[in-house]
């Protein structure tokens, strides 16, 4: 690796460096050569790394690289591997660009022609998937919901009909209403786990259907505190033939705000093609609810 104020025409490269996202043993051997020998490290929040980084004795300075100057100083990091430093990129904890700053450095970087390694390693969506017990073959991250209601329960219905296992992230202040809101949405029975303070000394899996993993939250509030991993099994379409899908559902929805029940099945069957004494059955138990 290239030493700050070496002069180079070959450009540095970027190391994407994951860091511990509770148990310091985490930390693996390579990490801590690149951050040792890298010139600079751009760190989420430099007060927080510091402190990483004086646990392993690596002295490298740190840069502030985070969401609201990543776009601004991105060209300070990248003018330092065009004159032949190497930069190592991290994170507050765990993969960096995962729910976390990095990604217009990166972009910056890669259009630039410089190298990017990755040095893997902890990853909190990763971590919670692989002891889920739910299916891992496909699956898809959602990061964190929408801390409105609205606009949570507007992307949670996005993804209602999703076969895959679906992962979020969520803020522990929030973690109660979300669950609630994934009850309502998905419904009570669909299996999911929470996990909570991954490899810290509170670490918690559990796995339940969401009408009970919000009932085990709301009644114990030390489950309402830390970093939380919310995964919930995909979507399974219903066996039987006659089963109406939340789309056609919908337009049910429509026509019967607007006309008579018998009218509204007969429109909505010559839109989606489902059978009319189906849809006219679906419409009669909504009348009952």
């Amino acid at each position: 690796m290239t030493a700050s104020g070496a002069s180079n025409s070959t450009p540095g490269t970027l190391y994407v460096v994951a860091t511990p996202i509770g148990n310091l043993d985490d930390m693996s051997a390579r990490a801590l050569k690149v951050l040792g020998e890298v010139a600079l490290i751009a760190a989420e929040d430099t007060r927080h790394s510091i402190r990483l980084l004086q646990h392993f004795g690596i002295g490298t300075p740190l840069a502030a690289c985070h969401e609201h100057n990543e776009r601004d100083e991105g060209g300070r990091f990248l003018t330092r591997l065009l004159a032949g430093d190497d930069v190592a990129l991290i994170s507050d904890a765990g993969t960096p660009l995962i729910s976390d700053p990095g990604y217009h450095l990166v972009r910056q970087v890669r259009a630039a022609g410089i190298a990017v390694v990755p040095v893997p390693g902890p990853c909190a969506l990763i971590a919670a998937l692989s002891a889920a017990g739910l299916p891992s073959d496909r699956f898809i991250f959602e990061g964190f919901l929408p801390a409105k209601a609205v606009g949570r329960r507007a992307r949670l219905e996005q993804v209602r009909e999703e076969p895959r296992t679906l992962i979020f992230y969520e803020a522990p202040h929030r973690i109660l209403e979300c669950l609630q809101d994934m009850e309502a949405v998905f419904g009570g029975e669909r299996p999911a786990l929470l996990a909570r303070e991954l490899t810290k000394t509170f670490e918690t899996l559990k796995g339940l259907p969401l009408s009970e993993l919000r009932a085990f939250v709301e009644n114990d509030s030390n489950q309402q505190r830390g970093e939380c991993v919310v995964l919930v099994s995909g979507w399974v379409a219903p066996e039987a033939e006659d089963a109406v899908s939340a789309e056609v559902t919908r337009i049910l929805d429509l026509l019967l705000a607007e006309m008579p029940l018998k009218r509204a099945a007969a429109l909505a069957a010559e839109i989606t093609g489902v059978r009319k004494n189906l849809l006219y059955q679906v419409a009669l138990e909504k009348q009952k609810i």
